[in-house]
Protein backbone atom coordinates (compact mmCIF):
# COMPACT_ATOMS: atom_id res chain seq x y z
CA UNK A 1 0.00 0.00 0.00
CA UNK A 2 2.79 2.36 0.88
CA UNK A 3 4.74 1.58 -2.24
CA UNK A 4 1.83 2.48 -4.48
CA UNK A 5 1.30 5.89 -2.85
CA UNK A 6 4.92 6.92 -3.31
CA UNK A 7 4.79 6.10 -6.95
CA UNK A 8 1.74 8.26 -7.37
CA UNK A 9 3.52 11.19 -5.83
CA UNK A 10 6.40 10.83 -8.11
CA UNK A 11 4.08 10.77 -11.03
CA UNK A 12 2.33 13.87 -9.81
CA UNK A 13 5.62 15.73 -9.45
CA UNK A 14 6.65 14.71 -12.92
CA UNK A 15 3.35 15.90 -14.29
CA UNK A 16 3.77 19.29 -12.58
CA UNK A 17 7.22 19.65 -14.02
CA UNK A 18 5.86 18.79 -17.40
CA UNK A 19 3.19 21.47 -17.01
CA UNK A 20 5.51 24.23 -15.74
CA UNK A 21 8.29 23.71 -18.26
CA UNK A 22 6.45 25.44 -21.19
CA UNK A 23 5.56 28.40 -18.91
CA UNK A 24 9.20 29.00 -18.02
CA UNK A 25 10.13 29.00 -21.70
CA UNK A 26 7.36 31.42 -22.54
CA UNK A 27 8.53 33.86 -19.81
CA UNK A 28 12.05 33.89 -21.19
CA UNK A 29 10.77 34.57 -24.73
CA UNK A 30 8.61 37.43 -23.44
CA UNK A 31 11.56 39.04 -21.69
CA UNK A 32 13.56 38.79 -24.87
CA UNK A 33 10.73 40.39 -26.82
CA UNK A 34 10.41 43.16 -24.24
CA UNK A 35 14.13 43.78 -24.24
CA UNK A 36 14.18 43.88 -28.00
CA UNK A 37 11.26 46.29 -28.03
CA UNK A 38 12.93 48.52 -25.45
CA UNK A 39 16.05 48.59 -27.56
CA UNK A 40 14.02 49.48 -30.61
CA UNK A 41 12.23 52.22 -28.68
CA UNK A 42 15.54 53.58 -27.44
CA UNK A 43 16.96 53.52 -30.96
CA UNK A 44 13.84 55.26 -32.27
CA UNK A 45 14.19 57.95 -29.59
CA UNK A 46 17.82 58.45 -30.40
CA UNK A 47 16.98 58.62 -34.09
CA UNK A 48 14.24 61.16 -33.39
CA UNK A 49 16.66 63.25 -31.34
CA UNK A 50 19.13 63.20 -34.21
CA UNK A 51 16.37 64.20 -36.62
CA UNK A 52 15.26 67.02 -34.31
CA UNK A 53 18.82 68.23 -34.03
CA UNK A 54 19.23 68.15 -37.81
CA UNK A 55 15.94 70.03 -38.25
CA UNK A 56 17.01 72.64 -35.67
CA UNK A 57 20.42 73.15 -37.30
CA UNK A 58 18.77 73.32 -40.71
CA UNK A 59 16.39 76.01 -39.44
CA UNK A 60 19.29 78.00 -38.02
CA UNK A 61 21.22 77.75 -41.27
CA UNK A 62 18.11 78.80 -43.19
CA UNK A 63 17.71 81.87 -40.96
CA UNK A 64 21.39 82.67 -41.39
CA UNK A 65 21.05 82.26 -45.15
CA UNK A 66 18.11 84.69 -45.20
CA UNK A 67 20.08 87.25 -43.15
CA UNK A 68 23.00 86.91 -45.54
CA UNK A 69 20.68 87.47 -48.49
CA UNK A 70 19.39 90.69 -46.87
CA UNK A 71 22.95 91.84 -46.17
CA UNK A 72 23.91 91.12 -49.76
CA UNK A 73 20.96 93.14 -51.04
CA UNK A 74 21.88 95.99 -48.71
CA UNK A 75 25.49 95.87 -49.90
CA UNK A 76 24.32 95.94 -53.50
CA UNK A 77 22.29 99.09 -52.83
CA UNK A 78 25.21 100.67 -50.92
CA UNK A 79 27.67 99.79 -53.67
CA UNK A 80 25.34 101.33 -56.25
CA UNK A 81 25.12 104.59 -54.28
CA UNK A 82 28.86 104.54 -53.64
CA UNK A 83 29.56 104.04 -57.33
CA UNK A 84 27.34 107.00 -58.15
CA UNK A 85 29.29 109.14 -55.68
CA UNK A 86 32.58 107.96 -57.16
CA UNK A 87 31.35 108.76 -60.67
CA UNK A 88 30.23 112.21 -59.54
CA UNK A 89 33.60 112.82 -57.86
CA UNK A 90 35.42 111.71 -61.00
CA UNK A 91 33.36 114.18 -63.04
CA UNK A 92 34.04 116.89 -60.44
CA UNK A 93 37.76 116.15 -60.59
CA UNK A 94 37.61 116.53 -64.35
CA UNK A 95 35.86 119.87 -63.97
CA UNK A 96 38.40 121.01 -61.36
CA UNK A 97 41.25 119.97 -63.60
CA UNK A 98 39.71 121.87 -66.48
CA UNK A 99 39.18 124.90 -64.24
CA UNK A 100 42.79 124.73 -63.06
CA UNK A 101 43.97 124.71 -66.63
CA UNK A 102 41.77 127.71 -67.38
CA UNK A 103 43.06 129.48 -64.25
CA UNK A 104 46.61 129.01 -65.47
CA UNK A 105 45.69 130.56 -68.80
CA UNK A 106 43.85 133.41 -67.09
CA UNK A 107 46.77 133.93 -64.70
CA UNK A 108 49.18 134.31 -67.59
CA UNK A 109 46.85 136.90 -69.10
CA UNK A 110 45.75 138.76 -65.98
CA UNK A 111 49.19 139.57 -64.54
CA UNK A 112 50.16 141.77 -67.53
CA UNK A 113 46.69 143.29 -67.43
CA UNK A 114 47.06 144.19 -63.74
CA UNK A 115 50.48 145.70 -64.42
CA UNK A 116 48.93 147.87 -67.13
CA UNK A 117 46.06 148.84 -64.84
CA UNK A 118 48.46 149.95 -62.10
CA UNK A 119 50.52 151.99 -64.57
CA UNK A 120 47.36 153.62 -65.89
CA UNK A 121 46.19 154.39 -62.36
CA UNK A 122 49.50 156.02 -61.51
CA UNK A 123 49.42 158.15 -64.66
CA UNK A 124 45.84 159.18 -63.92
CA UNK A 125 46.69 160.29 -60.37
CA UNK A 126 49.59 162.41 -61.62
CA UNK A 127 47.30 164.16 -64.10
CA UNK A 128 44.32 164.42 -61.75
CA UNK A 129 43.43 167.14 -59.29
CA UNK A 130 46.21 166.93 -56.67
CA UNK A 131 44.22 166.02 -53.56
CA UNK A 132 45.51 163.43 -51.07
CA UNK A 133 48.53 162.89 -53.31
CA UNK A 134 50.67 161.17 -50.69
CA UNK A 135 47.90 158.71 -49.82
CA UNK A 136 47.04 157.93 -53.45
CA UNK A 137 50.65 157.50 -54.56
CA UNK A 138 51.28 155.20 -51.58
CA UNK A 139 48.30 153.10 -52.64
CA UNK A 140 49.84 152.67 -56.08
CA UNK A 141 53.21 151.77 -54.53
CA UNK A 142 51.49 149.15 -52.37
CA UNK A 143 49.86 147.64 -55.46
CA UNK A 144 53.20 147.40 -57.22
CA UNK A 145 54.72 145.63 -54.21
CA UNK A 146 51.70 143.35 -53.96
CA UNK A 147 51.97 142.38 -57.62
CA UNK A 148 55.50 141.03 -57.09
CA UNK A 149 54.61 139.17 -53.88
CA UNK A 150 54.55 135.39 -54.58
CA UNK A 151 52.67 134.67 -51.34
CA UNK A 152 49.55 136.47 -52.58
CA UNK A 153 47.40 134.75 -55.19
CA UNK A 154 46.29 136.46 -58.38
CA UNK A 155 42.66 136.70 -57.24
CA UNK A 156 43.63 138.76 -54.19
CA UNK A 157 45.93 140.94 -56.28
CA UNK A 158 43.16 141.62 -58.79
CA UNK A 159 40.74 142.42 -55.95
CA UNK A 160 43.14 145.01 -54.55
CA UNK A 161 43.66 146.61 -57.96
CA UNK A 162 39.93 146.90 -58.63
CA UNK A 163 39.45 148.20 -55.09
CA UNK A 164 41.93 151.01 -55.80
CA UNK A 165 40.02 151.87 -58.98
CA UNK A 166 36.76 151.93 -57.00
CA UNK A 167 38.27 154.31 -54.44
CA UNK A 168 39.37 156.68 -57.21
CA UNK A 169 35.95 156.45 -58.77
CA UNK A 170 34.24 157.31 -55.47
CA UNK A 171 36.28 160.51 -55.16
CA UNK A 172 34.24 161.94 -58.02
CA UNK A 173 30.98 161.83 -56.07
CA UNK A 174 32.01 162.72 -52.52
CA UNK A 175 32.90 165.81 -50.53
CA UNK A 176 35.64 165.87 -47.93
CA UNK A 177 38.01 168.09 -46.00
CA UNK A 178 41.39 167.35 -44.51
CA UNK A 179 44.28 169.28 -43.03
CA UNK A 180 47.65 169.58 -44.73
CA UNK A 181 50.58 171.85 -45.49
CA UNK A 182 50.85 174.14 -48.50
CA UNK A 183 53.54 176.48 -49.75
CA UNK A 184 51.97 179.93 -50.10
CA UNK A 185 54.44 182.47 -51.35
CA UNK A 186 57.65 181.94 -49.40
CA UNK A 187 55.93 180.36 -46.43
CA UNK A 188 54.59 176.88 -45.66
CA UNK A 189 51.16 177.21 -44.05
CA UNK A 190 48.76 174.82 -42.36
CA UNK A 191 45.55 174.84 -44.36
CA UNK A 192 42.20 173.08 -44.56
CA UNK A 193 41.63 171.54 -47.98
CA UNK A 194 38.11 171.22 -49.36
CA UNK A 195 37.35 168.83 -52.20
CA UNK A 196 33.97 168.69 -53.90
CA UNK A 197 34.12 165.67 -56.15
CA UNK A 198 36.63 166.50 -58.82
CA UNK A 199 34.78 169.71 -59.70
CA UNK A 200 36.39 171.99 -57.13
CA UNK A 201 39.49 171.77 -54.96
CA UNK A 202 40.14 174.65 -52.55
CA UNK A 203 42.04 175.60 -49.43
CA UNK A 204 41.80 178.07 -46.62
CA UNK A 205 44.41 178.89 -44.02
CA UNK A 206 43.41 177.93 -40.52
CA UNK A 207 43.25 181.58 -39.52
CA UNK A 208 40.77 182.14 -42.36
CA UNK A 209 42.77 184.96 -43.94
CA UNK A 210 43.90 183.27 -47.16
CA UNK A 211 41.89 181.13 -49.57
CA UNK A 212 42.67 179.55 -52.91
CA UNK A 213 41.25 177.34 -55.64
CA UNK A 214 43.01 174.84 -57.86
CA UNK A 215 43.09 175.64 -61.59
CA UNK A 216 43.24 172.23 -63.21
CA UNK A 217 43.87 173.58 -66.69
CA UNK A 218 46.78 175.76 -65.57
CA UNK A 219 47.71 173.20 -62.91
CA UNK A 220 48.35 175.79 -60.24
CA UNK A 221 46.69 177.48 -57.28
CA UNK A 222 44.82 180.74 -57.76
CA UNK A 223 43.90 183.25 -55.08
CA UNK A 224 40.20 183.06 -54.06
CA UNK A 225 39.89 185.42 -51.12
CA UNK A 226 36.66 186.74 -52.62
CA UNK A 227 35.12 183.33 -51.85
CA UNK A 228 36.55 182.90 -48.36
CA UNK A 229 33.12 182.96 -46.70
CA UNK A 230 31.74 180.40 -49.14
CA UNK A 231 34.82 178.19 -48.69
CA UNK A 232 34.45 178.49 -44.91
CA UNK A 233 30.80 177.42 -45.21
CA UNK A 234 31.80 174.49 -47.43
CA UNK A 235 34.39 173.37 -44.88
CA UNK A 236 31.75 173.37 -42.14
CA UNK A 237 29.42 171.29 -44.31
CA UNK A 238 32.21 168.81 -45.12
CA UNK A 239 33.03 168.53 -41.41
CA UNK A 240 29.31 167.97 -40.73
CA UNK A 241 29.24 170.96 -38.42
CA UNK A 242 26.22 172.39 -40.24
CA UNK A 243 23.49 170.92 -42.39
CA UNK A 244 24.11 170.66 -46.15
CA UNK A 245 23.14 173.80 -48.02
CA UNK A 246 23.61 175.50 -51.37
CA UNK A 247 26.88 177.39 -51.48
CA UNK A 248 28.42 179.32 -54.37
CA UNK A 249 31.89 178.00 -55.12
CA UNK A 250 34.60 179.09 -57.57
CA UNK A 251 34.53 176.50 -60.35
CA UNK A 252 36.63 176.74 -63.48
CA UNK A 253 34.62 176.69 -66.72
CA UNK A 254 36.05 175.45 -70.02
CA UNK A 255 36.92 178.20 -72.42
CA UNK A 256 35.21 178.35 -75.78
CA UNK A 257 37.50 177.15 -78.56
Amino acid sequence: MSSTTWTSRLLLVGAFCALTAPLVGSAQSLNQVLNTENQRTKLAQESQQRVDKVVDETGKKEDQYKRLLKEIEGLKVYNTLLQRQIDAQVRKMGQIQESMEQVEVISRQIVPSMTQMIDSLQAFILLDVPFLMEEREQRVANLEALLSNPDVNDAEKFRKVTEAYQIENDYGSTIETYTGSLDIGDETRKVDFLRIGRVAFMYQTQDGKLSGVWDQEARRWQEADAYKNEIRAGLKIAKKQVAPDLVLMPVATPEAG
